[in-house]
């Protein structure tokens, strides 16, 4: 697949949109609440993460690899942020791993919101 900055500007749109509608979900996923628990952060903080991603955020996009599911698209951005640890006293920068799922511009599943496993390359960078 080929992007160019404006594909990722009109995609984000379309998720800053859904979170403004309030047609989105976190993924109860255990790392997604591993973040949450392991550091000072909440959904809205995670929220306003989001709203701050810009195109140099992108990673890259990939077919969604559940059974019948393989026409999504689904989209991976990183972003470095520093978070205060929530059973200590240090901040560290953590790198993110953001994956979204936006559903024909009706709805934002937010698979992935947790540390990197791996360090992501970065489309524009």
């Amino acid at each position: 697949m080929h992007f160019d900055k404006k594909d990722i500007e009109l995609y984000l749109h379309g998720v800053w949109d859904a979170i403004d509608a309030g047609k989105y979900q976190i993924a109860p996923r255990p790392k997604n609440r591993e973040l949450l628990t392991d550091y000072v952060i909440s959904e809205m903080d995670a929220i306003e993460i989001i709203k701050r991603l810009t195109p140099m955020d992108f990673s890259t996009a990939v077919p969604n690899d559940h059974k019948g599911k393989e026409y999504e698209i689904l989209y991976i951005f990183g972003k470095d942020i520093d978070l205060l640890e929530r059973f200590g006293d240090e901040e560290r920068t953590v790198s993110l791993y953001i994956k979204f799922n936006k559903i024909s511009d009706q709805y934002l599943f937010i698979i992935s919101f947790h540390e990197q496993d791996h360090p992501l390359s970065y489309y524009f960078k």
